[in-house]
């Protein structure tokens, strides 16, 4: 039996890299804009508004948790009311890992416990693109039990504290990713996963790239009619087959520029084309520039 979790955290790998305890009180903002950190945060106690680009601002309050996993135009800001021409709040630190955020002076009202993580999968940059822009749990009680544990340990200076906090906020992290197989509306990898024979054929994209595949081959492989696997990879993943096989194949080639020192030839054939001139069409059209150009600028 296929276990969904188990093939997303295989591919994903996700860590909790660097955390921070923040204290907040009064009114303050900070923003980040750096694409491709993901973000993560556990609300303690209290509240504050997060705000991203092209989305509502959501109120997160006590025990809930946030995962944006390639962050970019990410805001958070006081329940308080913040002027609209205040300037940045910039974190002053009391201890390793401890900072406090606006007022210095007075009663608390907010802490969270915030960080960067990172995903150690090789095509991490596909399997990020098909999660939501945002990961927001609220009132599963598993959760509140781990955000406990996370308090727990903030709060006491025990042997082996650090050790403890990054396993608990890896937990956090695979707990927020699994969470999204369970919203209707919310296609996307872990969902395909969660489909046994839906799985088999992602499997077999990633392991073999190189291969011409086909809808009938992967429709034979996921044993269903060519229209019924279509249909039913496509309301899962929510792309196509095909598009899903492009996607991961320009993904592969996008990790391949940015490190350098392989040819575009080696890289076309790596990742299924039959010439160099075929995946620079293919390229171009899926990123928006020629591979020779993203390997100069692979921020584009």
């Amino acid at each position: 039996m296929i276990d969904p979790l188990a093939e997303v955290v295989t591919l994903l790998q996700p860590s909790a890299g660097y955390s921070k305890l923040v204290a907040g009180a009064g009114p303050w903002r900070v923003s980040r804009s750096e694409a491709g950190h993901p973000f993560y945060c556990v609300v303690l106690e209290g509240a504050s508004l997060l705000q991203m680009d092209g989305r509502e601002t959501i109120e997160l309050r006590a025990g809930d948790f946030v995962l944006v996993p390639d962050a970019y135009g990410v805001a958070m800001s006081s329940v308080v009311p913040v002027a609209p021409d205040a300037p940045e709040s910039m974190p002053v630190a009391l201890a390793p890992g401890e900072f406090r955020i606006g007022n210095l002076e007075g009663p608390v009202d907010l802490r969270m416990l915030a960080g960067h993580c990172s995903f150690g999968s090789p095509d991490a940059a596909l399997l990020v693109s098909l999660l939501p822009q945002l990961v927001h749990v609220r009132g599963e009680p598993r959760f509140a039990i781990l955000v406990q544990l996370v308090r727990d340990e903030f709060q006491n200076q025990r042997p082996g504290r650090e050790v403890i906090l990054a396993h608990l906020l890896e937990v956090l992290l695979i707990e927020a990713l699994r969470s999204t197989a369970a919203l209707p509306d919310a296609p996307g990898l872990v969902r395909g996963l969660a489909d046994e024979r839906l799985a088999a054929t992602i499997r077999l994209m990633h392991e073999s790239p190189t291969r011409a595949w086909t809808v009938a081959q992967l429709a034979k492989e996921a044993a269903l009619s060519r229209s019924a696997f279509f249909e039913r990879f496509s309301r899962a993943i929510g792309l196509a087959p095909m598009e899903y096989l492009t996607r991961w194949r320009m993904a592969l080639a996008k990790n391949m520029l940015r490190k350098g020192g392989v040819g575009i030839a080696e890289i076309a054939e790596r990742v299924g084309y039959g010439s160099a001139s075929a995946f620079s069409v293919a390229f171009a059209r899926h990123v928006g520039l020629p591979p020779a150009r993203y390997a100069r600028e692979p921020s584009a």
